[in-house]
């Protein structure tokens, strides 16, 4: 093993033995005779045993169920399109509102503005209640209703309010722009609409009504607006929007303990997931209740190892998938902490602050957070009490292998660290952790449990020990049921997931990432993703090769490498990077960049221009992740895409005016 992927962290006996994937394998070994010995041995059985494994799932986390399952899975070649548990009957929030007790289920801060808390008590009655109002303007199964809500305790409520009684959620952050937010809503033609007057950030108030307006006005199915008040301190004019009500005033007043639950088919529709739209209109993929409950709980149980004691947070929005998979923690009974606003203000280490504050036991975070930590050379652990953290996890984009390492270093030694990976496509991962298992740096500790997750090379191959294709070569049950509008000809799932490997014969689901699979440690590391791989001289390469190497210069903030055609026809690499503050990029500065990419790297990851880019202007998405693909296209001439979707859309005009010269 190269001295790259060092051992970071080893769980001790009693970790090992506390774990609630410890529980399962002796639960799996117990009731189907399954003989598993450790955690690499469980991944192997899962998919090995597929239907057991999810069987065993279902009675290891107690699924709430009015009717049983006739069978797991209906035929497992029917890829994609096979149906899971059929003649199952649930409801998704009903498994999410188990708990009715005093225990908090949120706690929510709001920058530095708001705090709020809630118990699982008064969250079954709210539910109720909203649910009850919802029923009386006539929502129904099936029916959409959608959310332009910040992170608030509103948003839960009125996702679980909707999943009682069948109808069908999507979600946007308040902080997407409006043509964002048109773009994917329209789609689906949703009766309802959660607004919110306005958001904070970084001690900024944002008024959100003319958004909530322009939202109203492109899509005529909305019948009802339900508007939450956040930033005023009494209730704001909504008269501009139409049919809009107060959220206090929408609400039954009527005394309910808990809500009635819709018991459907497990394949029932309960979230429409958008991706994320840089590179066209965004995609509508429909997900079914039982199947997202069931990947959820498999993950938060079993890979985060998350218990009723635990505070669980993670920076998030309700735009991004994450928001989704956090709050299926209340199945587990766990609290969790809802933050809204900038996580860096108004101070760097605001969040560790907070984790001393409420004794925040599991904290997720993304690679971009860590790696701004890491380069403004914070110390956490020497300004804050963090005794009650015991698990980071991490996901969004690749974290370098230092950044692992920092987290030890400068955060807590003995910690879970649980690095993820999957996508909204599938609500969930297709790689990450084992609570039991080791953690190496710049390492996922292996495939996602059920998820039968291979490298394939070009030549449609598994492969070990170099970069490849990430693709699952059979059906989960988290994985869309269909594209909306597509249901009978599935052809727009198929085009996005599976007609990669089609000319070879080869029926797999071709995620678009570009990993490593290791012999040595059965761990994987990301190299991006792969329509974003570089091609210098026909070898290709993953962009975090560079921007690991890359942003751990002293004078480097955040890069971004993009390939485009010389006039030989080869590929170049261009780098654009962002310096710190008072920092000039000089022959100097690109003459060390270039030694160090083909010291640490190779020659072939030394760009040929290296142009310095002010503040903001590397794009992200809403999750996070850079936009190398837009980027491309329009130093290629091509259009811009859709701005909407990026956290800072403005990012983009510095590449409209430089792509003459280019």
């Amino acid at each position: 093993m190269s001295d790259e992927r060092k051992k970071l962290w080893e769980p001790s006996e009693q970790w090992i033995k506390n774990a609630e994937v410890t529980k399962f394998i002796e639960f799996a070994n117990e009731n189907y005779n399954a003989g598993i010995q450790g955690g690499k041995e469980l991944y192997k059985w899962s998919v090995e045993n597929i239907s057991d494994f999810w069987a065993a799932l279902w009675d290891f986390t107690d699924i709430v169920a009015s009717e049983k399952y006739d069978k797991v899975v209906e035929d497992i070649n029917v890829f994609p399109g096979t149906e899971w548990f059929p003649g199952a009957k649930l409801n998704f929030a009903e498994n999410l509102l188990r708990y009715k007790d005093d225990q908090l289920a949120f706690i929510f801060q709001g920058e530095t503005k708001v705090t709020q808390k809630m118990t699982y008590k008064e969250l079954n009655q709210i539910v109720a209640q909203l649910a009850k109002s919802l029923r009386e303007i006539g929502v129904k199964k099936g029916d959409r209703v959608v959310s332009y809500i910040p992170n608030l305790i509103e948003t839960p409520i009125a996702m679980l309010a909707t999943a009682s009684i069948g109808a069908i959620w999507a979600s946007c952050g308040a902080e997407l722009q409006a043509s964002a937010v048109i773009d994917r809503f329209s789609q689906i033609e949703p009766k309802v609409l959660f607004a919110v007057d306005g958001y904070f950030y970084k001690n900024s108030t944002f008024d959100t009504i003319k958004n909530a307006k322009q939202v109203v006005d492109a899509i005529p199915s909305i019948e009802k607006v339900i508007v939450v008040s956040y930033v005023s301190d009494t209730n704001p004019d909504i008269s501009s929007i139409p049919n809009a009500v107060h959220w206090e005033e929408f609400i039954s007043k009527e005394d309910l303990s808990e809500p009635q639950f819709e018991q459907l088919p497990f394949e029932h529709p309960i979230y429409v997931m958008f991706s994320s739209g840089t590179t066209g209109k965004p995609k509508s993929m429909v997900q079914s209740a039982g199947g997202v409950l069931i990947n959820h709980l498999k993950e938060l149980v079993l890979s985060t190892d998350l218990k009723r004691s635990d505070i669980i947070t993670y920076i998030t929005a309700p735009s991004w998938m994450m928001w989704n998979w956090l709050i299926s923690s209340l199945a587990v009974g766990a609290t969790i902490f809802l933050y809204d606003g900038n996580p860096l203000y108004p101070h760097s280490l605001r969040m560790f602050e907070l984790i001393e504050k409420y004794g925040i036991t599991i904290f997720g975070v993304s690679a971009t957070y860590l790696h701004f930590l890491m380069g403004e050379e914070t110390k956490p652990k020497e300004k804050y009490d963090l005794s009650s953290l015991r698990e980071i996890s991490q996901t969004a984009s690749t974290l370098s292998p230092e950044g692992f390492e920092w987290c030890y270093n400068q955060i807590k030694e003995d910690l879970y660290f649980n690095s993820i990976s999957g996508g909204t496509d599938i609500n969930g991962c297709f790689a990450g952790a084992l609570p039991i298992l080791p953690v190496y740096s710049g390492e996922l500790q292996g495939k996602a449990l059920g998820m039968k997750v291979q490298a394939y090379n070009m030549k449609g191959e598994p492969v070990k020990d170099e970069q490849a294709e990430l693709v699952c070569e059979a059906p989960a049950p988290s994985m869309p049921i269909y594209f909306w509008g597509d249901e009978k000809s599935m052809s727009k799932y198929k085009a996005a997931y599976f007609n990669f490997f089609e000319e070879l014969g080869i029926n797999v689901w071709r995620h678009g990432d570009w990993i490593v699979e290791h012999s040595d440690t059965g761990g994987i590391t990301f190299w991006g993703r792969s329509d974003a791989t570089l091609k210098p001289s026909g070898v290709r390469i993953g962009t975090s090769e560079i921007y690991n190497v890359v942003e751990q210069l002293p004078e480097v903030v955040d890069s971004l490498a993009i390939g485009l055609p010389d006039k030989e026809g080869n590929v170049e690499v261009v780098l654009f990077t962002q310096l710190r503050p008072g920092v000039e990029m000089t022959e100097k500065i690109k003459e060390k960049i270039k030694s160090t990419l083909r010291q640490k790297a190779s020659p072939r990851h030394v760009p040929s221009k290296i142009i310095q880019v002010p503040e903001e202007t590397i794009p992200y998405t809403f999750s996070g992740k850079k936009v190398e693909i837009a980027v491309t296209k329009i130093l290629r001439g091509m259009s811009a895409a859709n701005r909407g979707a990026l956290r800072n859309p403005d990012s983009l005009d510095f590449y409209e005016d430089i792509k003459e010269e280019l």
